[in-house]
């Protein structure tokens, strides 16, 4: 399953420079306004130490984790929704991804421009808020007055849609995205959402870049931007995207650990930046785990076993017999599949079973 997440915000608030530090790509990163034209994507690992702890009991030929797609999307100003800077191809980019990661701008540098002349990360978001929501009423405005035509003729079903559009409309008139909505919606104003692919329906992780000073205890504009995000239930991720960048620029582990000692850090904000996206669309991990290879998947939250099985080929999702299933603590715990087998451990699950975070898999199937 393909996780894609969009990194947004304003121009020259940090989006490139936190980009380059996920990926340790080649995006360019300049004091300028519009410096991004075209989106650059990037293919990530998501640490897990479970992965790695398997992989040392192991001892497989390989090892892969699971990923994440990232895009640096062009930054956007006021009056995109109606074409302004990179407007429309900004708003086509976003609307691709699955999540979004809204960087936000919280230091204070006057070497780098900020394209409304003052940092107000609360501002900065208000404004990208109000071109995502003008661009979504857009889109309800559009399937409204087809929906209105196809209910003259009496259908329930079109009825039934043109009121649930009314009350998102409503909603996005309030200047409040549509993912406040989600859960007062029934499963018909779920599926009509989904159908929108509305940019402010998307699950969103904020990252307010900091300064060096500021990275552990934040500072006056994180403490009032978390403020204002409080009721959109939203994560807020602190990182220093300069620091990110020099982290990236090590080549070695060895030169990295010594660096985040010195910085007085546990690991790179970006793992945790990672980690966090990863969970935005409610994502678990399950494992394979054999010599040849020790390997991380990615599957929905809730997830029961056939479709887990589809995740590594769809026909062991057709042809599904069962799973056998070992927990990640008893696989740590007995140090081996076969002494999991031999304490009774290892459990034989069928179509109905949910799958686990954490879960050490092997399919059987026939097609």
């Amino acid at each position: 399953m393909a996780l894609q997440c969009g990194i947004v915000g304003l121009p020259n608030v940090g989006k490139s420079t936190t980009f380059n530090a996920l990926t340790r790509g080649k995006a360019l990163a300049a004091n300028y306004p519009f410096a991004t034209k075209d989106p650059n994507v990037g293919v990530i690992t998501v640490p897990d130490a479970r992965l790695d702890k398997l992989a040392e009991l192991v001892e497989p030929q390989r090892v892969l984790p699971t990923s994440v797609e990232i895009v640096d999307i062009a930054g956007l100003i006021k009056g995109a929704s109606q074409g302004e800077g990179l407007g429309n191809q900004f708003l086509a980019n976003i609307r691709e991804v699955d999540a979004i990661v809204h960087v936000v701008r919280c230091f204070e540098d006057d070497n780098v421009v900020h394209v409304d002349g003052s940092v107000n990360p609360v501002r900065d978001k208000e404004i990208i808020d109000i071109e995502l929501g003008l661009k979504d009423l857009e889109t309800v405005d559009k399937r409204m007055d087809k929906t209105a035509r196809a209910a003259k003729v009496g259908s329930k079903d079109d009825l039934r849609d043109l009121e649930i559009l009314k009350t998102i409309k409503a909603h996005l008139e309030t200047g409040r995205p549509v993912r406040e909505l989600l859960s007062d919606l029934d499963d018909d104003g779920k599926r009509l959402m989904k159908e929108l692919s509305l940019l402010t329906g998307k699950p969103v992780l904020y990252v307010c870049n900091v300064d060096e000073a500021s990275l552990k205890t934040g500072n006056e504009h994180t403490r009032t931007f978390a403020q204002s995000v409080a009721g959109e239930n939203a994560e807020i991720v602190l990182l220093s995207a300069e620091i990110e960048a020099q982290i990236a620029d090590l080549e070695s582990a060895e030169e990295r650990a010594e660096f985040l000692e010195m910085m007085g850090l546990d690991e790179p904000g970006a793992n945790k930046l990672i980690r966090t996206s990863y969970k935005l669309l409610d994502l678990i991990t399950y494992f394979t785990a054999g010599v040849k290879e020790v390997r991380a998947w990615t599957v929905r939250n809730g997830a029961k076993a056939p479709e887990a099985a589809g995740v590594i080929h769809s026909d062991f999702e057709k042809g599904f017999i069962r799973a056998e299933v070992i927990k990640y603590n008893d696989f740590v715990s007995y140090g081996s599949e076969a002494k999991v087998k031999e304490a009774g451990k290892m459990s034989v699950e069928g179509k109905e079973y949910v799958v686990g975070d954490g879960d050490i898999m092997h399919f059987r199937f026939n097609v």
